[in-house]
């Protein structure tokens, strides 16, 4: 049997060789994942060492664990002014907030957009408005209707009129 094996692996063909391009881009390889590696154990360390214990009755303020957690050294007068100016900032915006600004809008549209439009150009506009006098093939006068209000009124009621007189079963059987 191990003679059976040894033939069939004698006979198989060897993997090729690698060659020196390869090997360069193995060992850069090799040589990367060991500075990574490097690297990590590195900020391990440092991490163990920053612990630190607070005992209860003299607990750090919440600025001064911040500092610690960003890396920062703690310095008691740098905060002192920090602090200075958020409540600068602070009575800026009430002050901002209680006197609002004193800019009333335009309440007249032509004042409030007069950037835009202009002063004379709507004049003229408005002086060279004329109607179309034809709309298609009929005349606009022949589609202008001359009638008041109270006569089409009047002409629709009289319309109603005749169609209940007109079809005076229909409106029975509906009611």
């Amino acid at each position: 049997m191990a003679d059976l094996l040894g033939s069939i692996l004698g006979s198989m063909e060897k993997p090729p060789s690698i060659g020196t391009d390869e090997r360069k881009k193995a060992k850069a390889e090799k040589a990367l994942q060991a500075k990574q590696q490097e690297a990590e154990k590195k900020m391990l360390d440092n991490f163990k060492q920053k612990v630190n214990f607070f005992i209860k009755e003299f607990a750090p303020s919440d600025e001064e664990l911040l500092a610690y957690r960003k890396g920062e050294e703690w310095d008691p007068e740098k905060n002192k002014e920090l602090q200075r100016q958020r409540e600068l900032e602070e009575q800026l915006e009430k002050d901002r907030k209680s006197n609002p600004s004193k800019d009333t809008p335009s309440s007249n549209y032509r004042d409030k957009y007069k950037h835009l439009i202009g002063d004379e150009a709507a004049k003229e506009a408005a002086r060279g408005l004329v109607s179309n006098s034809q709309y298609g093939f009929v005349p606009s006068k022949n589609k202008q209707d001359s009638r008041t209000i109270e006569q089409v009124l009047a002409d629709t009621r009289a319309r109603k009129k005749q169609k209940v007189e007109h079809n005076p079963s229909q409106s029975s059987d509906t009611n």
